[in-house]
Order: C-alpha cells, then structure tokens, then sequence
C-alpha cells in the first residue's frame, strides 16, 4: 500500500463547525477533459441606471421613491421573505408534519449609490460605512425582543442569483435562529465546554502557524481558505482576538474588517480576471436575550467558480445525495489566492 499523501489522494475532511465531512479528491484533476472554458460576458454598467430599484431617486416598483443618498441605504425589501406581522405566534401540525410560524424582517442596504462599483473598487472608507451601517442595523435590530438571530449577507453576480447588479447586501432578521448558525452554535459550546477554549481561537491559531492554507491577513483580521473548504476559492474570515458579534467590534477592527474585505474581493477579481460571483455572510452569536461566551464571529465566502470566469462548481449526484466532495485542494486554492493577492 502507498504511503497516504493528502496532496494526491482521495480523503474525507472534518469540518468542526458544521460536524460535517467533505470528500476530498486530488487525483480528479489530472482528468484530460475539464470542461468548456470560455471568457466572461462582462457587460458595462453605468455610474446611474434610471431603470435600477436602488439607484437615488428612483422609484422602485412599489412606488416608493428612494431617497438622493450619497453614501449607504437602507429599506425595507419590497418583497421580503419574513415579515413582522405575517401571522400570530402558533404551531401547526406536529410530529412529521411540524410547522411553526416564523416572523422577521428583511431589509436592503445600498452599499453605494454608484451603480457601477463592487466592494472590490469601493474607495476604503466607503467600505468602512458599510460596516459602520452593518453594526447600527445589527444593534437595532437585536433590541427587538421578538428577534433571535440577524443575517447580513450578499449575493453577488448572477451566477449567485442577485437579481440587480448594484452593489448591496441583505439583512433578514428572524424569529428563531436558522439552521446552519445554530449548527455552529451547537459544535462551539461543546467545544468549549470540553476544551476550555474557543473553537475559532484555536483553529486560527494553528492555521496561522501552518500558513499553508492563510491567504492574507492584518492586523484585526484573517482570511483563510478552511480546511473544510467545499466551494473550490471558499474561504473564511476571522477576527484575531475574541469577539461575538459586529457591535463588538472596535474602530480598529471596523478598519480591519473594511481592508480585510477589499482586499479579498480584489484577490477574487484578480484570480480569473472577472468581476467574481460569490454569496459572502457573517455568522454571529444569537440576540436572543442569551449570553453566547462560546460565539467566534466570523464571515463565510463562497464562490463558486472553479477554473476560469465562466466554468464553475455545481453541487450535483454525489454531494445531493451523500457528501459534499471537492477536487482541488485547500491547499492548492489558498496557493493561488495568495498569488492573485500579489497581482
């Protein structure tokens, strides 16, 4: 039997987070057939679009009219998918039909008025606003008492489903914590409990060590491709001291996070020469009315291109219906993220 060497053959990764397993495959990339490359179809897109829900001053298809901001905005989405007054608190049937009624609200944050601009080539301090609005939304929001959870995320591109190209995030805040932080709740406490540490702590601090999957880092902030990592560039951002939730953060950590994220996005940008599709949220501790000392918080890039602007990684067969499984190594994406960080 050969000696095992992670860098050609196959092997099953741990993610401590989720308590999942990923498939790792190497050996599938020496395949002679990849798949059709072809270039990116990058349409222009102009500084003001009369015709964009979210530019200044127009009016978005409800007949609101937005405001002539010149910075960040927020409203409340027009079609949200929680609403705060949908139904009374109640269950439904139980057992193997359980339902229960969930409430919320959803809102759009503008991150600048300019149509054309990406986080990638936001000015730094228009980046740094962003986060400002980030954790002023954040602390509204968990003061309301019917709210258990705040998810801010952003869908970029139309490979993730972003139904318009000006540059924003979304916030849906709800009634229960959703499935996948509550996962990551679950594996922290227990951690804790039986390690005495945090979980994320420690993770970063080996990782900062090894260095063979770190992509970059300041100050305040880490991005590192998990060893976990499913989506072929996926990555993780994580703050480099103790911290639950964005109105824990400092005005250096603010900058921090602000440097950490344009930067990443640019090194995305640079990988393939295009303006790089990803879906992009923070996970933080809950805000219902618990102390959470066992919470990390931390942000969760997925990308989804694989080889080039146009050829990217689907979930089909095998990871709908037995596990997640990748071909690339962490290693080996971390590497060239590292170089397209230096480009």
């Amino acid at each position: 039997m050969p000696t095992f060497d992670y860098k050609s053959h196959a092997h099953r990764r741990f993610n401590p987070l989720t308590r999942e397993w990923v498939l790792v495959s190497p050996q599938r990339t020496q395949r002679p057939w990849q798949g059709q490359v072809e270039a990116a179809n990058v349409v222009s897109q102009p500084e003001y679009d009369p015709a964009c829900y979210m530019c200044p001053g127009n009016t978005r298809a409800t007949g609101v009219r937005n405001s002539s901001y010149n910075g960040t905005f927020v409203f409340d989405n027009d079609y949200p998918a929680l609403v705060s007054d949908s139904t009374e608190e109640g269950a439904g049937e139980q057992g193997l039909f359980a339902m229960h009624s969930e409430s919320g609200i959803c809102r759009v944050v503008c991150f600048s008025p300019k149509h054309n601009l990406t986080l990638a080539r936001m000015p730094l301090p228009e980046i740094r606003r962003v986060v400002d609005v980030w954790v002023e939304q954040h602390l509204e929001l968990r003061a309301r008492p019917s709210l258990a959870y705040v998810q801010i995320f952003e869908n970029r591109g139309e490979m993730m489903g972003a139904s318009n190209p000006h540059p924003h995030g979304q916030i849906w805040a709800s009634s229960s914590v959703p499935d996948l932080p509550a996962k990551e709740q679950s594996s922290q406490q227990e951690y804790s409990a039986v390690q005495h540490s945090c979980l994320l702590c420690d993770y970063l601090s080996q990782e900062l060590k090894r260095k063979e999957r770190a992509v970059m880092e300041n100050d305040c902030f880490s991005a590192i491709v998990p060893f976990w990592a499913v989506w072929p560039f996926e990555t993780i951002v994580i703050p480099k001291r103790h911290l639950g939730s964005f109105p824990e953060l400092s005005g250096a950590d603010r900058d921090g996070l602000a440097d950490i994220l344009k930067r990443l996005t640019t090194c995305y940008d640079n990988l393939f020469q295009t303006s790089f599709p990803y879906s992009m949220g923070f996970h933080q501790s809950p805000s219902d009315g618990s102390n959470h000392p066992e919470w990390h918080f931390h942000a969760h890039f997925y990308p989804p291109l694989l080889r080039s602007a146009t050829v990217r990684k689907f979930m089909v067969g095998y990871e709908m219906l037995a596990r997640a499984q990748r071909d690339i190594t962490p290693e080996d994406a971390a590497a060239r993220l590292r170089e397209a960080d230096r480009s």
